[in-house]
């Protein structure tokens, strides 16, 4: 590793706030290190990156030890509560017609 310093941005979005914490980290450091760094996982102890918590880097999927570049963000993913294809399957099984946003159409 260099000398050289990157600024990362480091994402964990709970249901009704998101926690942002800035971190400079050395060049060639990896997205795990920098959750790391960030010290979200001391103060959400529920995140398990080996497990179900999933990483990206800008809204794309991201392994832990992918290589950051200078401003970066890595976002920590919670898992879904439902799984949208189940949720949809359901509805149409229901009789719902779908309309855009997701909510049952209204009827004429």
């Amino acid at each position: 590793m260099s000398d050289e310093f990157i600024e990362i941005e480091v994402v964990y979005a709970l249901a009704h706030q998101q926690d942002v914490v800035m971190v400079k980290m050395p060049e060639g450091a990896t997205a795990r290190e920098a959750v790391e760094a960030s010290g979200l996982l001391l103060k959400y102890p529920e995140i398990d990156l080996g497990g179900h918590n999933k990483l990206g880097v800008y809204n794309k999927p991201a392994r832990p030890d992918t290589v950051l570049r200078e401003r970066d963000r890595v976002e920590i993913y919670r898992p879904l509560i439902a799984d949208p294809k189940a949720v949809r399957q359901k509805r149409a099984e229901e009789g719902k017609v779908m309309k855009r946003g997701g909510g049952a159409a209204q009827d004429a």
